[in-house]
């Protein structure tokens, strides 16, 4: 899949990265402050998810600490894709926070030996540059 967004006010064109669950766990920071820690049991917690351009519709940013994830899935006959907690990999990721009424699509973008995360409602639009977030070691 490839997909266009603008960063900086440069067009640049950015692969999705599909990679596996052990590559996505970890904790990944951006450069406006925002860490995602994901965990092999599909939790995550949060630094500064508020910072997140896609989390502005959470009622209640200062409640965002913790939550599950899961890889989005697609039926093999097309259709939309779900999300399932025991598919082992993926290009996108939902975040559903704890306090159950906040959930925030991410999407995997580049090589799939050094990918980016991108919490964005557009992917047309894609994230500010110091938005991506990347894997941290």
């Amino acid at each position: 899949m490839l997909t266009t967004s603008c960063t900086g006010g440069l067009a640049a064109a950015v692969w999705a990265a599909e990679i596996p669950a052990d590559q996505l766990t970890g904790r990944w920071t951006s450069g406006s402050g925002t860490s995602l820690t994901f965990r092999e049991d599909h939790t995550f917690s949060s630094v500064r998810p508020a910072g997140m351009p896609s989390a502005t519709h959470c009622v209640d940013p200062s409640v965002l600490a913790s939550g599950r994830w899961a890889f989005e899935v697609f039926p093999e006959e097309g259709g939309f894709g779900t999300y399932d907690e025991t598919a082992m990999r993926g290009s996108v990721v939902s975040l559903r926070f704890a306090d159950g009424g906040c959930e925030v699509t991410a999407y995997l973008f580049g090589d799939e030996d050094d990918p980016v995360l991108c919490p964005t409602d557009d992917t047309d639009i894609g994230c500010p540059e110091e938005d991506y977030l990347k894997r941290t070691t």
